[in-house]
């Protein structure tokens, strides 16, 4: 009988050594997923936060370049009513007027230009760092499979 106890003992004790190394390695796993998880959540708010800080540097931009265009645009306005006023025909209000016009349309189109080419900029800076964390989602997706 001491021999049929010694075996059940033994079993007892290989199943109880099983489930715990099972249960070891699982945690262990799990704890691993878990720090891989944290990982990827920091560097994917990193991400958030560098995508936000290029958006606001691009309002930045594009507000200052606003305000200097208002302000050009206002100094040649009042320059242009100046010249106007000095005008000694009706032939010369028109000729100046529509050389101011011109003038002004060419500036509003170049200024357009330029701050359409800043929300672009700003844009692609923004977009980047999102861009990255789901291209490095993707990759470790298709690994996974």
């Amino acid at each position: 009988m001491a021999t049929g106890a010694e075996t059940m003992k033994s079993t007892v004790e290989q199943f109880t050594a099983a489930g715990n190394k099972a249960f070891k390695d699982q945690v262990e796993k799990s704890m691993a997923a878990m720090g891989e998880l944290n990982t990827h959540s920091k560097k994917n708010l990193e991400a958030v936060v560098a995508s936000v800080t290029a958006a606001t540097k691009g309002v930045e931009t594009l507000g200052a370049q606003a305000m200097a265009f208002s302000k050009s645009s206002l100094e040649a306005n009042v320059a242009a009513a100046k010249t106007l006023a000095s005008a000694k025909s009706v032939q010369e209000v028109v000729e100046l007027q529509t050389a101011f016009a011109k003038s002004a349309f060419e500036t509003y189109m170049a200024e357009m230009n330029k701050m359409t080419e800043t929300v672009a900029a700003s844009l692609k800076d923004s977009m980047s760092p999102l861009n990255e964390r789901v291209t490095a989602l993707v990759e470790k997706v298709q690994a996974a499979r």
